[in-house]
């Protein structure tokens, strides 16, 4: 999955040559090949506490796509079109959403700084395009 999520070229072009990757600390996140793997491609992990979502944008995609997926109270007859909706849901994520929760970083950032660790707005947020 990380190697198809073209984090080498994509970080770059969203945030020049200095970017930073973010993902919380879980389990899956820290097995040896995920660990491997960025140290391999040398790509720069954000420290941070586990299972931080006021940290983490990718909450607001998954919010987003389940929104794009169920949109119009659209239901699903198969797993297998529920499946189809997701990826291309996903293969589709615009990338002006994927620049904006980037640009927001140094805001959530400076937010948990000011609330101590403590729960921020960014958490809840819903952002529309």
């Amino acid at each position: 999955m990380l190697q198809r999520a073209s984090l080498m070229t994509e970080g770059p072009r969203l945030s020049g040559n200095d970017w930073v990757f973010q993902q919380d600390n879980a389990a899956v996140h820290n097995a040896c090949l995920t660990k491997d793997f960025f140290q391999e491609n040398n790509i720069t992990i954000l420290d941070h506490p586990a299972c931080s979502p006021d940290l983490n944008p990718i909450e607001n995609i998954w919010g987003w796509m389940a929104r794009e997926v169920y949109k119009n109270g659209h239901q699903f007859q198969t797993v297998d079109a529920l499946r189809e909706a997701i990826f291309n849901t996903w293969c589709n994520v615009p990338t002006c959403l994927l620049e904006t929760l980037a640009s927001s970083m140094p805001k959530r950032l400076f937010e948990v700084i000011n609330k101590k660790g403590g729960a921020t707005h960014y958490g809840v947020l819903f952002l529309t395009l």
